[in-house]
């Protein structure tokens, strides 16, 4: 197998349908060594033409409270009163810098997505 960079779409495709081929190659074996090679040109391909832009803060808290099951009422301690929480949550007010360190601490949520700007509604 002869692998070279991926430049197109085609070549994008047919990138995968060799990795498809050498996936499950043990490991310590050509086939393998093949794959990992393939899975840094596929990776780099994908990261230059399918990137997927991180949440805004507020859809990125709104997530995260998804994930872990919380309501609104549950970030009274990490965010201040409900009425902050709910004007939070809404756009109409922004996160301050204490905000962002106790949502970063209590809710893991990274405090480069949280000090993005965004719109205010």
């Amino acid at each position: 197998m002869n692998i070279t960079p991926i430049k197109t779409e085609t070549d994008y495709r047919t990138a995968l349908k060799k990795m498809e081929t050498l996936f499950d190659a043990p490991v310590g074996t050509l086939e393998s060594d093949k794959a990992d090679i393939l899975a840094l040109l596929i990776d780099d391909y994908e990261k230059k033409h399918y990137s997927i832009e991180a949440p805004n803060p507020i859809a990125a808290i709104k997530i995260r409270m998804e994930e872990m099951q919380l309501k609104q009422k549950d970030l009274v301690p990490v965010i201040g009163s409900k009425s902050r929480v709910s004007s939070i949550l809404n756009r109409k007010r922004k996160l301050t810098v204490d905000m962002i360190r106790n949502l970063n601490y209590r809710l893991s949520i990274s405090p480069k997505i949280l000090i993005r700007d965004y719109e205010l509604a």
